[in-house]
């Protein structure tokens, strides 16, 4: 039977890329925990299921399949997925890159819940979330045995249904009876503290199955749950349901919380709360934490019986997403570069971007590309004889205005009102910067000509506010007159609809929001349902101009650079207001905002919004929606190039 190629992996997608070394890591923490050999007595396999897969991508042909095990010791039940040497069906992925989602040894003291989804195409899966917020990948069953893995686990483990969504389990693995009869009553809104778990000790996994391979890597051992820890989830949540998002599993994507013995062995310790890598902030009834590793994570001491690869310590990442990179500087750009110029991998250069950002010494060379102004192919020498090709086109469309004389700039009323609109915007924009700041300043002028080449080359459209503002980092950068304009014209390609006067590709994007929120944050979602708030114009000006107003002006030209990759979806700037809209979730209904108060409350946001904390929100997200977020999104929505109508733009005649 012939498979199809695409599947229901809303929680998923892409998830090689954004996440194989943080879970490994994760995973090498409980390869401590296995026993050696001379060390197997008392443990029974108490469930077993083979072609269980996970998935490194979208593509069900890409699978990574396995054989998924619960393993009883003592009083301790463990679970173990390993995959089948030499029978993936992903042949981009090496040996060593499928033993990244091996999951050895993880015990149920461990994990805080297990979420089930059934889709209505497709597989069952599952997704185990541990006490540290971290998830494990997505478990496929091909063979079905979701209802068996559950049955089996509520045999051994407290194991409850949550009241607010009937495909979450919540677990404790009580190891003290008492705990375990007074949770059995199932009080309400009781949360036990789990005690600290034993250590015991795993039979390694058997080799004689010849389909499997293991690969031993010693960390030191996972400390267990504290008193302090629980006393502070148990504080903040009054359900342990409320721990995961109903909709895409939110605390999936947001949550990464490691006890402090693990904490204090990865990252510097806070003396305030433990926890040096979450920076807490608050926001009225939300609390929101933003995850940066210590910089001297490399260099804390790990005890181990085999040494580890010290690069692996700077790899902890979110659940979904890799934290931020250096920016691309110029010695790694040039590994992208064939000898003539062309770009080797145009998509590991954009994932590159995505996560980092580029150098500004570099932006002028590597925005023309992104931009779509000279192609990844273009070599060192086309790049050149197109610039000056292009120069020449310039000026002979910018003499076409040049050339209106005064008499006839009397009887050209379109011409006058634009020129008028854009020598008001140019002089207002930016002037905080030096670059475009002083009277007579000649950045502004060059501002303004490319502004008026513009709405001569594409005449449809013409000029509205707001594209001095998309074109003011382009200058910035590229410092060059003509290519900066040939670089607006590639942006506008996609950003045109924008600025239609029937408003279509902004209500457009406005549309796809409200799905994404509906999607992602459903109670955010009811609430502006409630207050009448569903059109969502108080995010206008983030769709108009691509948050350029929201940010300083490094992290504008950060965040453009990160938009244009178009890495994991083009529409990655929807993503980002929704994760804006979730980090401020508490304090919008907390306060009971009406239309006018959030629409005074999201532009005073403006220079406040932490961007790359917002960047890993939204890329967990996009990850976590996968193909029904993508669903969300009607084709031709901006920055997709405009669904070819006939007509680019629907402008009338009179915009202005």
């Amino acid at each position: 039977m012939q498979e199809a190629e695409l599947h229901d992996l809303s929680d998923d997608a892409d998830y090689a890329a954004s996440q194989q070394d943080g879970s490994a890591s994760m995973m090498r923490c409980y390869s401590s925990k296995l026993s050696t050999s001379s060390e197997t007595e008392g443990a029974e396999i108490v469930y077993l299921k083979d072609n269980v897969a996970i998935h490194p991508t979208q593509y069900a042909s890409e699978r990574i399949s396995g054989r998924l095990k619960l393993i009883k010791q003592g009083s301790t039940l463990f679970m173990t997925w390993i995959h089948y040497k030499g029978q993936s069906m992903n042949a981009k992925l090496s040996e060593k890159d499928r033993n990244l989602y091996t999951i050895r040894a993880v015990p149920f003291a461990d994990v805080r819940s297990i979420r089930r989804h059934t889709p209505a195409l497709g597989w069952q899966y599952i997704i185990v979330v541990l006490s540290s917020g971290l998830a494990l990948p997505p478990l496929y069953f091909y063979n079905g045995g979701v209802r068996e893995f559950l049955t089996t686990i509520k045999q051994h483990v407290f194991l409850v249904r949550s009241v607010e969504d009937t495909n979450v389990f919540l677990l404790n693995d009580f190891q003290n009876p008492l705990q375990r009869t007074l949770s059995s009553l199932e009080l309400p809104r009781a949360v036990s503290i789990p005690s600290m778990p034993s250590t015991p000790v795993l039979a390694r996994e058997s080799t004689s199955h010849e389909n499997q391979e293991r690969t031993d890597v010693g960390v030191s051992d996972v400390s267990a749950s504290i008193p302090q820890y629980n006393g502070r989830r148990r504080q903040k949540f009054h359900d342990p349901a409320r721990d995961i998002s109903i909709q895409v599993l939110e605390k999936f994507s947001f949550v990464t919380k490691f006890a402090r013995e693990t904490t204090s062995q990865l990252f510097r310790e806070s003396h305030s709360n433990g926890f040096r890598p979450l920076e807490r902030r608050k926001s009225n009834q939300s609390d929101v934490y933003s995850h940066k590793p210590s910089d001297d994570a490399e260099g804390v001491a790990v005890q181990s019986p085999v040494a580890p690869d010290p690069v692996e310590f700077d790899k902890l990442s979110l659940v979904w997403g890799k934290p931020r990179q250096p920016p691309l500087g110029l010695e790694e750009w040039a590994t992208f570069l064939d000898s003539e110029g062309r770009v080797v991998d145009s998509k590991a250069l954009r994932k590159r971007i995505f996560y980092g950002g580029i150098e500004h010494k570099l932006r002028k060379e590597v925005w023309a590309i992104l931009l779509g102004y000279h192609t990844y192919e273009s070599t060192y020498a086309e790049r050149k004889h197109q610039r000056s090709i292009k120069k020449i086109e310039y000026e002979t469309i910018k003499s076409q205005w040049q050339s209106i004389s005064p008499a006839q700039a009397k009887r050209f009323t379109k011409f006058r009102e634009r020129k008028g609109l854009i020598e008001k915007d140019v002089v207002r924009t930016d002037k905080s910067l030096s670059f475009y700041d002083g009277d007579d300043n000649p950045n502004v002028n060059l501002l303004r000509d490319i502004l008026l080449t513009y709405s001569f080359y594409n005449f449809d459209l013409g000029y509205c506010q707001g594209m001095s503002d998309l074109l003011s980092p382009i200058l910035f950068v590229m410092e060059d007159e003509s290519e900066s304009f040939w670089c607006f014209v590639a942006l506008m390609e996609c950003l045109g609809p924008n600025f239609n006067r029937d408003q279509s590709g902004l209500h457009s994007q406005l549309f796809a929001l409200s799905k994404l929120v509906e999607l992602l944050d459903n109670p955010l979602h009811n609430y502006f349902k409630q207050n009448d708030c569903l059109n969502y114009f108080f995010c206008f000006r983030w769709m108009l101009i691509q948050f350029k107003r929201e940010l300083e002006y490094e992290k504008t030209m950060r965040l453009c650079e990160v938009l244009w990759t178009h890495y994991l979806s083009e529409h990655i700037h929807l993503y980002v207001s929704v994760a804006i809209l979730k980090r401020y979730r508490g304090k919008i209904i907390g306060e009971q905002m009406d239309f006018d108060t959030l629409l005074r409350f999201i532009n005073e946001l403006s220079g406040r919004i932490d961007l790359d904390a917002t960047l890993r929100d939204a890329e967990a997200l996009c990850i976590c929606a996968g193909e029904k977020g993508a669903d969300c999104i009607p084709p031709g929505t901006p920055p997709s190039l405009p669904v070819d109508n006939g007509l680019l733009y629907s402008q009338q005649d009179e915009v202005l």
